[in-house]
């Protein structure tokens, strides 16, 4: 048989201490029975390998293979080195597949296809990249005696990968010391149109027992368009049912756009608050994106000036097909087009445009016929009044998604929204009608908004030692006026509430341990009927009763008496509960759960400005099926989390 074409799939690799001459440094030796074939390292050229044939013959190939010469010239290309993220990679799967097999004397098969496929989860790359000519040809030369998979095979890698992280999750959700906040978001599928596959993407969002805040996507499932609002409420709390967190839950973050509309949202709401699962009935569940409503206030912006905006647009775009005209313009800040998918560039755009407004009047009265479209000043003014609108919302929502960290803790958000709230009454004051009417519709989006989150807004500033009361107190008269103290009461209300709740809830966890206790060591089985019996009580005890030497006063109330801490640029205030924790153990619990709220579930700053608010699937993803897509959408969001952490 010629040694080229012999099958060396099932050969054999002789380890490198056994070969002593030097020239084995640029061949591997591998046996097929009776017979050794030497592999150039370089250019993958098959020799006799045998001890009789001896090296020269190997020597000889070394001094003409072209391939070593040109990786030891000049023109070789320089080692490429291993990222921090490639050896986060390389130490997360060497122990997983530690009782596979290893075929072929070192080539482990069983750890180099999941290798393969964890790429393939962790990049978004087609399953079907495993059978195109090109990637075959690529690891054949590689690796020669790596066997290649199919489609099918890669597909059910991908599925065991997924079913392994996911016990891993399931493991962490069930040991949380608090409670978990869900998001749900829309996704299309490929290609992104009207009549394409949605998604629902649920994702969990909490504060482990390290205080670090985490998110992690626990679900990814294609809409039956067939289905009721009702059938749908019953499909995401079935999802959490399997999961065992529907007696978990805090809060519940979505936009309330088709297909998870308001009637959605309220179901699960109803369904939680009658089996009793949810704080202060349910009342501080329903919340939303705050970046969802900027963007949607931002959109409106755009659409009361669009003809102006598209004069301006079409004249930039005259101007950049001269350089004759360009030449009349500033250089320090060149004229520029937008992308009329992200509207923070079309801000750009019209910032740039303004400041150089009036080179474009010069123009149109130097050349009437020009095609730079020149707007009159009462558009001008009006549109720089626009302008300032969209510069406040790209400052805010930029605070949102320029994070060193993935999420936000809540406390983050109710400075910036009253930002928000005193522009907008302030732009209704204005005598131009066009832009006290602009001002009333963003008004009232805002407002649908503030009315559901306020209460979570509040009681989040309030958790931070920053502020405490003081934010609030501060805020509301300039929102309310002489209504002020009403609203300020009704925050204070649901701050007690919430932490009664969580503080009967402590009493309750310490009495069960206790029942627990007693049945394990005195097999006491009836204190079970006598738990059920005396929760009353113990509510009772809690709420009447100071132990001897036991300040009476609550954790909330010391907390709110304490100074202000002093505000700094570097403050974290999770490491701040953290150290905190034994001196306020309850309210410390209210704050891990309340500061976990996802009032963003915006993950990037492009997503932030997408006039979409809807983020698209790939088409090669989409297409496959929809167990499949759930397990690649949720591993490759396990895998990548994990590798950010470690």
């Amino acid at each position: 048989m010629i040694i080229n074409e012999m099958d060396l799939s099932d050969a054999v690799i002789v380890k490198s201490s056994k070969l002593k001459s030097a020239v084995w440094n640029d061949f591997d030796k591998v046996r097929k029975g009776e017979i050794h074939v030497a592999i150039c390292r370089h250019c993958k050229k098959r020799l006799s390998g045998s001890s009789a044939s001896g090296t020269s013959h190997l020597r000889n190939h070394l001094i003409r293979c072209k391939r070593r010469a040109s990786c030891n010239g000049v023109g070789a290309a320089k080692r490429v080195e291993t990222t921090p993220l490639e050896l986060a990679i390389v130490d997360q799967t060497k122990h997983e597949h530690s009782d596979a097999s290893v075929i072929n004397s070192g080539l482990d098969q069983r750890r180099s296809r999941f290798d393969l496929a964890r790429m393939i989860i962790l990049h978004g790359y087609p399953l079907t990249m495993v059978e195109d000519v090109g990637f075959r040809v690529f690891l054949r030369n590689l690796q020669p005696l790596f066997e290649p998979v199919v489609f099918e095979r890669v597909e059910s890698d991908c599925m065991e990968i997924y079913a392994k992280e996911k016990h891993k999750i399931f493991e962490d959700l069930d040991k949380l010391p608090g409670k978990i906040s869900i998001s749900v978001d829309v996704w299309n599928g490929g290609g992104g149109s009207d009549d394409s596959d949605e998604f629902l993407c649920l994702s969990a969002h909490y504060i482990d027992e390290t205080w670090e805040l985490r998110k992690r996507v626990l679900n990814f499932f294609m809409v039956d368009p067939s289905h009721t609002d009702v059938m749908l409420a019953e499909v995401v709390i079935t999802c959490l049912m399997e999961w065992d967190i529907d007696r978990k839950l805090f809060s519940m973050a979505s936009n309330r756009t088709p297909p998870f509309g308001e009637n959605v949202a309220n179901k699960i709401r109803d369904r939680l608050s009658q089996n009793k699962f949810l704080y202060c009935n349910g009342q501080l569940f329903d919340v939303s994106c705050g970046v969802y409503v900027i963007n949607q206030m931002a959109q409106e912006s755009l659409q009361s000036c669009f003809e102006t905006i598209n004069k301006i647009r079409e004249s930039i775009r005259c101007v950049k097909s001269s350089e004759f005209i360009q030449e009349s313009f500033d250089e320090r800040r060149d004229l520029c087009i937008d992308d009329s998918a992200r509207w923070d560039t079309t801000c750009t755009m019209l910032e740039i445009a303004l400041e150089q407004k009036n080179v474009f009047s010069l123009m149109k009265q130097r050349d009437p016929d020009s095609c730079v479209s020149c707007p009159s000043d009462l558009e001008w003014e009006r549109l720089e009044t626009v302008v300032g609108f969209l510069r406040v919302f790209v400052q805010v929502t930029n605070t949102f998604t320029k994070s060193s960290n993935s999420c936000l803790t809540a406390n983050i958000y109710f400075p910036e929204i009253c930002d928000i709230h005193l522009r907008l009454i302030e732009w209704n004051k204005s005598p131009d009608g066009f832009i006290s009417s602009l001002a009333v519709t963003m008004r009232k989006r805002f407002d649908e908004f503030w009315n559901r989150n306020h209460r979570v807004l509040a009681i989040a500033t309030i958790l931070d030692p920053r502020f405490k009361m003081k934010l609030v107190e501060y805020y509301y008269p300039l929102f309310y006026d002489s209504s002020a103290s009403e609203f300020i009461e009704d925050i204070s209300e649901y701050t007690r509430a919430l932490y009664n709740e969580h503080s009967v809830g402590s009493l309750l966890a310490s009495s069960d341990q206790a029942l627990d206790w007693q049945e394990n060591h005195h097999h006491h089985h009836h204190h079970h009927q006598h738990e059920d019996r005396l929760r009353e009580f113990d509510k009772y005890i809690n709420e009447t009763t100071t132990s001897p030497g036991q300040d009476s006063k609550s954790d909330l109330e010391k907390y709110l008496e304490e100074p202000l801490f002093p505000r700094n640029s570097d403050f974290d205030i999770l490491n701040w509960w953290k150290v905190h924790t034994p001196k306020y153990p309850i309210l410390s619990m209210v704050a891990r759960n309340v500061l976990a709220v996802p009032m963003s579930n915006v993950s990037s700053e492009e997503d932030a400005f997408e006039s979409s608010p809807k983020r698209r699937i790939s088409d090669t993803w989409c297409s496959l099926r929809p167990s499949t897509v759930q397990a690649l959408m949720c591993a490759q969001d396990w895998i990548r989390s994990e590798l950010e952490s470690s």
